[in-house]
């Protein structure tokens, strides 16, 4: 049942992900500058994952971890992001225990701990939520270099344009490059792979 869910996820999300790509030009949803060096993404952060834990940079230290900046009402990138992984996650198989796959909402207000939980569920027991404050989401937005910007909508609702990319890290806490939005699956398990074995 999970993984038909999962392939529903995965159509509706490509079918709103390509026309979002086509009507904002190939820039959905926007990059951080270009020109931030690698050293200057990541650091200390403080957050509440989706069980109801503090949780800081120290609590991933010592595994890899991937971290994706996202929220649960988004239509396009987020599900698709986090049905790739999925899809990434049973390809690595026995190797799938050892990386750390994180999720970060960019909207504290909606997506509290039980909502994360309760949305993740729908992917697998695959990705761990992430939420917190307004001040502890900002602070952790700035930290990483995240673009996240609130789009007004209609009848007071809102959406959220923020980074693709989802942000590689060792066990170190050292950045060691991103996955793109989208990215070719060969290509983005070849990068978990290499992430895992620390080469």
């Amino acid at each position: 049942m999970k993984a038909l869910r999962i392939i529903v996820w995965l159509l509706v999300a490509v079918l709103f992900g390509a026309t979002g790509w086509l009507v904002f030009g190939g820039r959905l949803p926007f990059m951080e500058n270009a020109s931030v060096a690698a050293s200057d993404i990541g650091g200390p952060f403080s957050l509440v994952d989706m069980n109801g834990r503090p949780v800081t940079d120290q609590t991933f230290a010592g595994r890899p971890h991937v971290i994706f900046f996202g929220y649960t009402h988004c239509p396009d990138v987020c599900p698709t992001t986090l049905g790739e992984y999925a899809a990434l996650k049973e390809q690595l198989g026995p190797d799938a225990g050892k990386v750390d796959l994180l999720f970060v909402t960019v909207d504290p207000e909606r997506d509290t701990p039980d909502v994360l939980k309760d949305y993740l569920s729908s992917f697998g027991d695959i990705v761990l939520g992430l939420s917190g404050s307004r001040e502890q989401v900002d602070a952790a937005i700035k930290t990483f270099r995240v673009y996240a910007r609130k789009v007004p909508g209609t009848d007071g609702d809102y959406g959220m344009d923020h980074t693709a990319s989802s942000f590689m890290f060792d066990a170190d806490g050292r950045f060691r490059g991103t996955i793109a939005y989208m990215e070719e699956q060969d290509a983005a398990l070849k990068k978990l792979k290499t992430l895992i074995s620390g080469s």
